[in-house]
């Protein structure tokens, strides 16, 4: 028998991984069972199987169940060397406004523009209008009453691409409180008790801001996004030459690598 007869008729774990290669997203077991002709239990011990040997083997990759699918990730261990080589191809990661509005709209949803912007203090129509086309938030409806504004919420992609299986795995906004001082002056800006009628004013308002939220403070994205982001893995390059990769946000570094998916560049 042919190696090429010998593989057609090889194992299920083996058929999964082709698949698995090709798969530009998370798929289903009860997918994937479907296209092989299998029971979807069947399809799922296999898919187990295959995870637990990339882990026992230190493979440089692993496969991971997110977002109700399943995916092919880098390894965590290996994170710097895929962002070194992914960034020498030039592309660019989300910006620090793409990362600051998934924010807000990830613990917020559903959330109108204003809303956005009401947290943002800036108009941030454009960078939505982004992230809808990288596929990282939807409409999922309109505000009741008189005003009947769109609602943006997250997507399957947005849980993919940060390595989370549900909303649920998004860290506590709790982790990163400001303290009492800063609460009260965000309180104050949002009130509008501290928006300046003059130059002076806002001149002073801004070194208050330093003051309250450090010297390091220059308008970056929220920690908790930060955090996630923190390992600067993106869906990785191809393991097999299928799949570009692209520089996304996602898990905290010693959590999550980078998943098979296809290019992207920055969000403005």
């Amino acid at each position: 028998m042919s190696e090429l007869e010998r593989l057609s008729t090889g194992s299920l774990r083996g058929q999964l991984e082709a698949l698995l290669l090709v798969s530009t997203d998370a798929v289903p077991a009860t997918d994937l069972a479907k296209a092989l002709g299998v029971a979807p239990g069947e399809a799922a011990s296999a898919l187990a199987e295959l995870a637990a040997e990339y882990s026992d083997a230190n493979r440089g990759f692993q496969l991971r169940e997110v977002a109700g699918g399943w995916r092919l990730f880098t390894h965590p261990a290996y994170h710097e060397q895929v962002e070194g080589y992914v960034l020498s191809w030039d592309m660019r990661r989300l910006s620090q406004a793409a990362l600051e509005t998934l924010a807000v709209i990830a613990y917020h949803q559903p959330v109108t523009r204003e809303g956005v912007k009401a947290v943002r203090g800036v108009n941030s129509d454009g960078v939505i209008g982004s992230l809808k086309e990288k596929g990282l938030v939807r409409e999922v409806g309109h505000e009741s009453g008189r005003s009947g504004a769109l609602l943006y919420g997250t997507t399957r992609r947005f849980l993919e691409q940060f390595g989370l299986r549900s909303l649920r795995d998004l860290p506590p906004l709790e982790d990163f409180a400001p303290d009492e001082e800063s609460r009260q002056f965000i309180r104050e800006r949002l009130s509008g008790r501290a928006i300046s009628s003059t130059l002076e004013e806002a001149s002073e308002d801004m070194e208050q801001e330093r003051e309250l939220l450090g010297d390091g403070y220059d308008g970056d994205a929220p920690e908790v996004l930060v955090a996630l982001a923190d390992g600067g893995e993106a869906p990785l390059a191809q393991v097999g030459g299928v799949a570009a990769a692209t520089v996304v946000p996602s898990g905290e570094a010693e959590a999550a690598g980078t998943v098979v998916g296809e290019a992207s560049c920055d969000v403005e």
